[in-house]
């Protein structure tokens, strides 16, 4: 990576602004998946072993509309990471002026504060210049370690670096060298897997990945739509209409490259408990049912398109995977990646549903990267620069 990073740098006695990725789920003052915070500890305990003056994270979470709302307040983020630090993380209730800098001031040395959500100001997703200028006061040097962001031009990414030296953290290296430069350099075979809902979404990762991998294979919800394209009749499945042409068009290009299901599993209505059968392509979805999952020939299938592959990189699940009657397909891809990984191969799991269906059956730990960043890590896949990261100062 040729950008800065936090080992380039002179930290001692620096109030160090560090740009997180914070915006995790909240449910009644009780953060239910910590993944992300554990995924910003790396560095945070590496300034911190450089003797800064202090510590200073700032992260959105959620989506406010309307400026301040406790929903949407980081402040029960402080005594989790708190408990991961096993040092006193301070809160301050706001992210810009001067109580916020006076609550930093007051922070013993090598303390650590956490500010409020960036999003409560309006100015935060305009990138707008005088916000950024305020939180850069907040700091000597910033550090940006969220990658989860790095893909939007934000006040406290893109505009802060405008302000301060900045560089990048251990965990936005980490994902760039797994996603950026392992995909340029793959060890081959090279296989992609694809899942999720929308083929319009996925449509110029699709096409990138196709110019770049050994095999595609396809499943989810946008199998389905491809499953139309090739005149399977889908019923009551989810099927994108607008995007048939397209289908058909990627059919055409990937050739026998891209791969989609060959059976499917499907339901009566769309429940845990529905009614369930394994149709064929042959016989398309049963009049008035759904599909829900991939059927078990295609998961025989999927196995065997990945039982060579060196590097593997993975976005999307392959079935309504939060209900347990149609996570299989999702399940035994996991548990591929699982075996191929124990075999040498470097298994990356592209943030988002698929990285929560890899952490729900608990087979996290034996991947080789997870991704925090859904929308940052499709980004890179489809070849394209994040803002957040161009920002950061050149080596």
């Amino acid at each position: 990576m040729e950008k800065l990073t936090v080992r380039d740098v002179d930290l001692t006695g620096k109030r160090v602004l560090m740009r997180v990725d914070f915006n995790v789920p909240v449910e009644n003052g009780t953060i239910t998946d910590d993944t992300r915070l554990r995924a910003a500890v790396p560095t945070i305990q590496y300034v911190l072993e450089q003797k800064p003056r202090s510590i200073i994270l700032m992260s959105h979470l959620g989506r406010p509309k309307e400026g301040p709302e406790a929903k949407f307040s980081l402040a029960p983020v402080a005594p989790a990471l708190a408990t991961l630090l096993g040092k006193d993380v301070a809160f301050a209730d706001d992210c810009v002026g001067e109580s916020v800098r006076e609550a930093i001031d007051a922070l013993p040395e090598s303390g650590i504060i956490l500010l409020e959500n960036t999003r409560f100001y309006k100015g935060e997703t305009k990138n707008d210049p005088e916000l950024a200028a305020e939180m850069a006061k907040n700091g000597d040097i910033f550090v940006n370690d969220a990658f989860g962001t790095a893909h939007r031009a934000h006040a406290s990414n893109v505009g802060v670096s405008e302000k301060l030296t900045a560089v990048a953290g251990l965990l936005l290296e980490k994902e760039i060298t797994y996603l950026s430069n392992t995909i340029e350099n793959p060890e081959r075979p090279f296989v992609a897997i694809l899942g999720g809902a929308k083929v319009s979404d996925k449509i110029k990762v699709i096409e990138a990945l196709l110019s770049k991998c050994d095999k595609l294979i396809i499943g989810g919800g946008m199998a389905n739509t491809f499953q139309a394209a090739k005149g399977v009749d889908m019923a009551n499945s989810l099927v994108e209409v607008g995007a048939i042409d397209m289908a058909k068009d990627l059919l055409v290009k990937g050739g026998d490259k891209l791969i989609v299901p060959i059976d499917g599993r499907a339901a009566n209505e769309f429940s845990n408990d529905a009614e369930t059968q394994v149709y064929s392509m042959e016989t398309g979805v049963p009049a008035g049912w759904e599909s829900l999952d991939i059927g078990p020939k295609t998961i025989e299938k999927f196995r065997a398109e990945l039982a060579d592959a060196k590097t593997i990189v993975w976005n999307g699940p392959m079935g309504v995977f939060e209900m347990p009657n149609f996570a299989k397909g999702t399940n035994a891809v996991a548990e591929a990646l699982v075996e191929l990984t124990a075999k040498g191969a470097t298994t990356i799991i592209g943030g988002g549903d698929s990285a929560a269906a890899v952490e729900q059956a608990g087979i996290a730990d034996k991947m080789t990267h997870i991704s925090t960043g859904g929308g940052a890590s499709l980004e890179l896949l489809e070849g394209n620069e994040l803002p957040g990261l161009v920002a950061l100062n050149d080596k």
